[in-house]
């Protein structure tokens, strides 16, 4: 079961099923000025658009592992199991905002972002909006999530296993009767 989800566990996530699609994102930018010589800051609906469709449960995980850098098949799963957690804790359809954009300063062509994650969900009591700094990293057909940010927030790559439990100790035979 998925219990990082997006951090989305800051809004009640886990479990499976399958709900509607989210409407399309919403997203602000406060700064898309490119310093001389550097391309534009994409726009905050490019890296909306990556939270939206991994999100989204009609998508299936196959489609989304482009969505992650450097996922494989093997995290198809995982990706399934975040739409999935989302729609089985109603909070379905969600909006996204990406403010403050920025060049990565360590990762030259990564964007850097502020991404509010938003629940039109009417649990009571109404789930405040989830904020976290997310990394995106540009590819040939548009952005994806960087690992590093997948990580932290899909759980995705190698789980430590659980260690093996110690049996409890043997208790002493009671002394035999004198």
């Amino acid at each position: 079961m998925l219990s990082a989800a997006i951090s989305m566990a800051a809004l009640g996530l886990s479990g499976c099923s399958a709900d509607p699609v989210p409407p399309a994102p919403t997203a602000t930018v406060s700064s898309v000025a490119a310093p001389p010589g550097e391309a534009a800051l994409p726009a905050p609906e490019a890296l909306t658009d990556v939270l939206s469709r991994l999100a989204d449960t009609s998508v299936p995980g196959e489609q989304k592992v482009a969505l992650v850098q450097y996922a494989t098949p093997d995290d198809a799963a995982a990706l399934d199991n975040f739409g999935r957690a989302l729609s089985d804790n109603r909070l379905l359809p969600l909006t996204f905002t990406a403010t403050d954009l920025a060049w990565a300063p360590d990762a030259p062509g990564d964007v850097v972002a502020t991404m509010t994650v938003s629940s039109a969900a009417s649990p009571n009591p109404q789930p405040r909006p989830f904020v976290y700094p997310m990394r995106f990293t540009p590819t040939p057909n548009g952005w994806q999530m960087s690992r590093d940010t997948a990580n932290q927030l899909l759980e995705m790559g190698t789980k430590t296993p659980l260690p093996t439990p110690t049996p409890p100790p043997t208790p002493m035979p009671a002394p035999p009767p004198r």
